[in-house]
């Protein structure tokens, strides 16, 4: 195997760790965790420093009761729009244009390969970081990059509430070349009120064909999703419509 084909699949692989570090911890999910972490510091494409963070978390969940783990991801990412991993809540909110935009995601999604569970909503973040995995790696990286003004947002609010989920959004950050730290103006401001699957490759996805796995970028056909375009809300501004290429979802 060549030094780019080992870099490929080391990006890969962290990629569908650091998704499934984000999905609810049920029982299920638990009993792959260490099998998770060895993943990521064997593919060894973070920092040392996002690393030895990343495996913070891991040990934080690994000691705490089952039931309190459940509790704290439900009350952080469920509960809150500016912890919400379900990025065009973000972009749209629950503006008339999420619906197209998650219709044109799927089709995105198709067109690589992928079929999707019928559970899963294709914006949330856990799904875009799968399908990215099945992409080559520089696709990969402009994706993170577009997504990147997000997941800075995400880390930010997830980080002021001390949680130890941040590492996680660090370490896409880092993928993306974006730095966790940097200020990131508001999407848009408003209040948060509160909102009343296993370690398989990819676990959002019932099958992956080959047309995913194919390096390079195809040219755009008439009739074919395009890539999505996800970008910060101005101010008074409508929400811009986002096309095709990928996000993710957990329902």
């Amino acid at each position: 195997m060549g030094q780019y084909d080992r870099e490929q699949r080391a990006f890969a692989t962290t990629l569908r760790a650091l998704s499934y570090l984000m999905r609810y911890p049920d029982t299920q999910w638990r009993s792959h965790l260490d099998e998770v972490g060895e993943a990521i510091v064997d593919a060894n494409a973070l920092s040392h420093a996002r690393l030895e963070r990343v495996g913070a978390l891991i040990e934080q969940i690994r000691q705490a009761d089952a039931l309190d783990a459940e509790a704290a991801y439900v009350e952080l990412f469920d509960r809150g729009r500016g912890t919400a991993l379900h990025l065009f809540e973000h972009v749209h909110g629950d503006s008339r244009e999420r619906g197209p935009a998650m219709l044109d995601l799927i089709a995105t999604y198709e067109q690589a390969g992928l079929a999707m569970r019928t559970d899963e909503l294709p914006d949330h973040l856990t799904v875009l970081l799968e399908y990215a995995s099945t992409q080559p790696r520089e696709a990969a990286v402009a994706l993170l990059g577009e997504v990147a003004h997000i997941l800075r947002r995400i880390h930010g609010a997830v980080d002021k509430r001390g949680s130890a989920y941040a590492a996680v959004l660090g370490a896409l950050l880092e993928l993306a070349g974006k730095r966790a730290d940097a200020l990131e103006p508001a999407l848009e401001a408003e209040a948060e009120p509160d909102l009343d699957e296993t370690w398989q490759e990819p676990a959002a996805f019932d099958g992956c064909g080959n047309q995913g796995q194919q390096g390079g970028q195809s040219q755009a056909v008439a009739g074919q999703p395009q890539p999505v375009r996800i970008v910060r809300r101005a101010p008074n501004a409508e929400s811009p419509a986002a096309h095709s290429a990928a996000q993710g979802a957990r329902a």
